[in-house]
């Protein structure tokens, strides 16, 4: 989905006429707290029905206001919104005129990626962001793994809550088994799409981190030794779990490492090169997303120029040319943006003051 038309009500601190956005690339300037981030922000509400700034729907609404509304329109002519009434606490959901209860029907139309100043969690926020960021992909690249996840969550429940409340042996040791088995399968489905990113991902470092390319690798860990069975690690370790009431190993516990050479990125690269490894590696997922799915992605980078040099947004000027998705850009100033221009004017570029969007002539 590329959005033609988007339309904001009180959501922080916007509230506006429906904006004409360009399918290709979109610039977003203004100053620190005048509204740009809160515009990426509401398109990526609209794609994954939470925020990636905050747990805290309240926080998302205007203040003294009781409602927000995000909506758009997209080069086909698909309308979709969501609006959030905080004085009856629904939720409502609207997808080309027909209502719907779950935010997750959003995602299966519009798929969002976005990087941030703080997407440097990745590397620092310990194993849940990397956890949310390779999930975020698989949901839109492996079709079955949403279904999947589900069910071994369903799994995971039981089996916790017979650690925690000390089931009987023979209840553990059902939920024990199905645990394994669902473990196995949804670890298998990771494996298979980090190696798929990991392909994708080469011709993006060669573009934006060429003398750093070749080394740089990923490693997927899926939760417990892959040298032992699951089986046979739950065994052994049964009273830990009894102990602590949850489950210490499974597919619920993996992680990634982003590695160059031997060693974890952020040990190795400076902030401005691991930027631009977090570009490579978005745009490596959100090439896989346009591969198999019918949706095309939506990119959001926020504060552009917040640790890349000029040098470095040449680079990222380079990738760009390469991706096929709508991309929305914002910076303080447009100057920071300059060496992201398309030489064929084929952009538009917005102004952002006190949450009110305006269009800059080019």
């Amino acid at each position: 989905m590329s959005i033609e038309k988007l339309t904001v009500f009180d959501f922080r601190n916007l509230s506006s006429e429906p904006i004409a956005l360009s399918e290709n690339i979109n610039f977003i300037i203004g100053d620190n707290g005048s509204g740009k981030s809160s515009l990426l922000e509401s398109i990526f509400y609209l794609g994954h029905g939470k925020s990636f700034r905050t747990s805290q729907v309240e926080n998302l609404v205007r203040h003294n206001k009781l409602k927000f509304v995000v909506s758009a329109k997209d080069y086909k002519g698909l309308q979709l919104g969501v609006a959030k009434d905080f004085e009856t606490g629904l939720t409502e959901i609207k997808i080309a005129g027909e209502k719907h209860r779950q935010l997750s029907q959003l995602a299966k139309n519009v798929a969002v990626q976005v990087i941030t100043p703080e997407s440097f969690k990745l590397f620092f926020g310990g194993p849940k962001q990397r956890r949310r960021f390779i999930d975020l992909g698989l949901f839109h690249v492996k079709q079955s793994f949403s279904d999947s996840w589900k069910e071994f969550s369903r799994i995971l429940k039981q089996r916790n809550a017979c650690l925690r409340n000390k089931a009987d042996s023979e209840m553990l040791s059902y939920w024990t088994k199905i645990f394994c088995e669902s473990s196995v399968s949804v670890a298998k489905l990771r494996d298979e799409y980090i190696k798929e990113l990991s392909q994708e991902l080469t011709p993006w470092l060669v573009l934006l981190l060429p003398n750093l390319a070749e080394n740089i690798s990923i490693s997927y860990m899926q939760g417990w030794n892959s040298k032992k069975s699951l089986s046979d690690i739950l065994k052994q370790n049964i009273q830990r779990e009894l102990k602590s009431g949850f489950s210490l190993y499974g597919a619920q516990k993996f992680d990634v490492k982003f590695l160059t050479g031997n060693v974890v990125i952020d040990n190795q690269l400076s902030r401005g090169q691991q930027k631009l490894f977090l570009l490579a590696l978005t745009f490596a997922q959100a090439k896989l997303i346009e591969k198999v799915k019918r949706v095309k992605p939506i990119l959001l980078i926020d504060d552009v120029g917040a640790e890349l040099d000029i040098n470095s947004r040449t680079l990222l000027n380079r990738a760009i040319n390469k991706l096929d998705c709508q991309v929305i850009i914002t910076a303080i100033d447009q100057v920071a943006v300059e060496p992201l221009v398309p030489s064929d004017n084929n952009y538009k570029m917005f102004h952002v003051k006190h949450g009110l969007i305006s269009a800059i002539g080019k």
